[in-house]
């Protein structure tokens, strides 16, 4: 049998793989089983933020030469590194990480840390966003779980884009009851399409959460370390989160790897004895590749962003010059690129095509396009890319 019909046979999966056996990565290219090369629009979803197998990173992850394994109940001292190195590069008052092995896991430790700390069990979301594929992450993500999964645990209240003055108000009348937990979204909401909400909305949100005891919570699993052309996306509308969340880019795709960061207050109503546990969460080897993947990204931040900003404006600068077939809105913010077309089997043809013509595209339903090239993507490739998209429109 062949790789596709192992993978048919014996492997789980939710829904139908794209049609592409992946045997190597390298630089903005993946390359299948064939040795054909494709380009990265995609990079994993937000994870290779500087592309694939960047040479200084694999240099000092190939010098680690600590422990397998750390129980969770003794000290390691690259979880302190790790630790105090979020600690400096997070929003003003974000100072203890909770250990974790992804996504999903870190958004679970911001919900139990909500309740915990405000002793509140409701929670406010956008409609159609994504925090991740566990029954309490699911709970707080679009309300279309609810078809698959009649019963999930929380009660949240879903907020419907644009994200406006008039979605802040509404944001505010549910919190005014007092009895919301949290707040949380993606700052620039990536699995929607790139939802940019308006300065005024985040500005009376983060005012009425502190005014009615409720957290703050920033998804940055996505959007962090650089994705929409500031090191956190909270930074373009000057947000200071309770707690944040953090994978994908954590460790460039080296490791498994999430983080919840929160403040001081937060954190010590959190530590008690069955607060939280993950038994590979920080594992030895993906904190060395963490801490290797920051450093670079902090050595190289003005030029990232630079180049993040310059690759922007020449993607919405094509993407505006196009023909579509049908009417499209172009949303973008650093390198999140989002199309949306009001047809629902267009999107996912231009995403075929582009595949056969060597293009890795994604979407985030039926009707939206996203790009998330890598922050230091040259412009021969960026055009190479987008003529191949042009010629799939």
């Amino acid at each position: 049998m062949n790789t596709v019909q192992k993978d048919e046979k014996y492997l789980g999966r939710g829904g139908t793989p794209r049609p592409l056996v992946v045997k190597k990565t390298d630089g903005f290219y993946v390359y299948d089983d064939k040795g054909k090369r494709y380009i990265d629009f995609f990079m994993g979803w937000c994870v290779g933020e500087v592309g694939w197998n960047i040479p200084e990173i694999d240099k000092e992850i190939r010098k680690f030469k600590g422990p397998t394994y750390v129980a969770p109940s003794y000290y390691y001292e690259g979880w302190s590194q790790l630790a105090e190195l979020l600690a400096k590069v997070t929003p003003k008052g974000l100072v203890k990480s909770f250990r974790a092995t992804g996504g999903t896991e870190a958004v679970e430790i911001a919900l139990q840390a909500a309740m915990s700390h405000t002793k509140r069990q409701k929670f406010i979301s956008i409609e159609g966003s994504y925090h991740g594929h566990s029954i309490g992450a699911m709970s707080i993500g679009s309300s279309d779980f609810r078809s698959w999964y009649k019963n999930l645990l929380f009660h949240c209240n879903k907020i419907t884009p644009p994200l406006n003055e008039q979605a802040a108000v509404k944001v505010e009348q549910l919190l005014s009851k007092r009895d919301i937990a949290a707040y949380i979204s993606e700052p620039i909401v990536c699995n929607i399409g790139v939802e940019i909400p308006d300065k005024i909305y985040y500005g009376i949100v983060q005012k009425a959460c502190k005014k009615y005891g409720t957290l703050f919570v920033a998804d940055e699993v996505a959007t962090g370390f650089g994705r929409t052309g500031k090191m956190f996306a909270c930074e373009h509308y000057s947000l200071e989160p309770d707690i944040m969340c953090l994978a994908k880019g954590l460790s460039g795709g080296y490791g498994a790897i999430g983080a919840t960061i929160m403040t001081e207050e937060v954190a010590k109503s959190f530590e008690f004895s069955f607060s939280f546990y993950s038994t590979f969460g920080w594992h030895p080897l993906n904190v060395q590749a963490a801490i290797a993947n920051i450093k670079y990204l902090l050595k190289n931040k003005k030029k990232l962003l630079a180049n993040a900003d310059k690759s922007s404006r020449y993607i919405q600068k094509r993407l505006n010059s196009v023909k579509f077939r049908y009417p499209a809105t172009i949303r973008a913010k650093g390198l999140a690129i989002g199309v949306e077309v009001k047809n629902e089997r267009y999107v996912k043809g231009i995403i075929l095509k582009a595949l056969q013509k060597g293009l890795l595209l994604a979407d985030t339903g039926p009707t939206k396009l996203v790009m998330f090239p890598a922050l230091d993507i040259d412009l021969k490739t960026l055009k190479k890319g987008l003529d191949i998209l042009e010629e799939c429109l």
